[in-house]
């Protein structure tokens, strides 16, 4: 069959749309497991290749940094591939850069979590394009969907990679490997999709008139400063917990339990938000709940530590379901979901990429987990405040491509 190319895909017949359901919840699924997957295997990876503190946390970094670094083409890429196609070769890349990381010495490891992140990068960007654009009249359902398959992924990973380790029986690198696997049913998804060619208008103009908006900053800075906690969190909640007397599998399951729990915010907080004229109410309860885990943790980190891990995921959950929903409600128009996605993506993954380096070195500094939790309960502060504004409707005409 050969390709088509059109301006608009228009509305997507009816019949396929649970198909195309299925693709994003798959798509959605493989968008944390890469990076969730590495902590709890962190102290073995550290180990073999003698690496310091800051060394390992790198890998984390790595593909954290690339998600703010990459994000910026994902619309050129749209504009030259289609969204379909484009989310297509991301998902294969994301397989090779899997795959590569668990190969060979240290150059492969962060080479190919660079490659890894810089294709969440770009699928990071194309999801709520792809809801607002095939979904518009059910964008907050939609958006709790794959969201909640994001955080299903990474509770999955969290969870289940050491255990799987230790089962195999052959180190960290066939564990690290085998989130490879969960990328094939989601290529097989999309491939049909492939078919058919969606492009965009260029994208640079639209950039130059998103960034004159102020809700633009208001939206990059809620994704950056959630996400900045969120990737504290992943990269070294197991670290606290150990360090505070868990075993390895124990700290495995409560970083699982943390993301598990998302998903009762994830299910709930975007549809209830999106039929609400402001969402800045459900930002502050967001806020409020992640730090009260943390606060759990920084005082009492063993005496209710699941009680902990359940308010991180009730806070992080709404927390990146708000981000998502308020990208595809705050732009202008369906058109510029995809430019308005790359910019918040962009400059808030690049500040989220310094949370887990300054937590590590404010550990190593202060010998202790008092002042970097301590930061990042004042780095909340700024997210409650920052997101009020962001959650308050934009008045703002479509923007012109031309």
């Amino acid at each position: 069959m050969t390709s088509k190319r059109r301006p608009d895909p228009g509305p997507i017949p009816r019949w396929s749309r649970p198909l195309l359901v299925a693709g994003i919840v798959l798509a959605a699924l493989n968008l944390r497991p890469a990076l969730a997957g590495v902590s709890p295997l962190l102290d073995q990876i550290m180990s073999e290749y003698r690496l310091s503190p800051a060394a390992g946390g790198l890998v984390t970094t790595v593909m954290v940094v690339c998600l703010g670094i990459v994000a910026p083409f994902a619309a050129p890429a749209v504009h030259r591939l289609g969204l379909e196609r484009t989310l297509l070769a991301g998902l294969a890349v994301l397989a090779a850069g899997i795959v590569l990381r668990s190969l060979g010495g240290t150059a492969e490891l962060y080479l190919g979590a660079a490659i890894a992140g810089s294709a969440i990068a770009v699928l990071n960007v194309l999801m709520p394009a792809l809801v607002r654009r095939h979904f518009a009249d059910r964008v907050g359902l939609l958006t709790g969907v794959y969201v909640t398959a994001l955080v299903l992924g990474a509770a999955l990973a969290a969870g289940l990679t050491v255990p799987l380790a230790q089962a195999v029986g052959a180190g960290w690198r066939p564990a690290a490997a085998a989130g490879a696997l969960l990328v094939v049913p989601a290529l097989l998804a999309w491939l049909p999709w492939s078919r058919v060619r969606v492009t965009e208008p260029p994208a640079h103009r639209r950039f130059r008139t998103l960034l004159r908006m102020p809700i633009t900053w208001y939206v990059t800075g809620f994704m950056g400063l959630q996400s900045l906690t969120f990737y504290t969190t992943l990269a070294w909640l197991p670290t606290i917990y150990g360090n505070a007397g868990s075993t390895p599998k124990e700290a495995g399951y409560l970083l699982g339990l943390a993301n598990l729990t998302q998903i009762a915010s994830t299910l709930t907080v975007p549809v209830l938000a999106a039929r609400a004229r402001s969402q800045s109410g459900h930002v502050a309860a967001a806020a409020v709940l992640t730090a009260a885990g943390y606060l759990g943790i920084l005082l009492a980190p063993r005496s209710a530590s699941w009680a902990w891990a359940v308010l991180l995921g009730l806070g992080q959950g709404a927390s990146i379901a708000l981000a998502l929903l308020l990208i595809a409600l705050r732009a202008p128009d369906a058109g510029t979901v995809t430019a308005f996605s790359s910019i918040a993506q962009s400059m808030g993954y690049v500040l989220a990429a310094a949370g887990p380096v300054l937590v590590g070195a404010l550990h190593q500094a202060s010998g202790g987990w008092r002042v970097p939790l301590g930061s990042v309960l004042v780095l909340l502060v700024a997210q409650f405040a920052i997101g009020l504004r962001a959650g308050r409707p934009a008045a703002a005409g479509p923007v012109n491509p031309r």
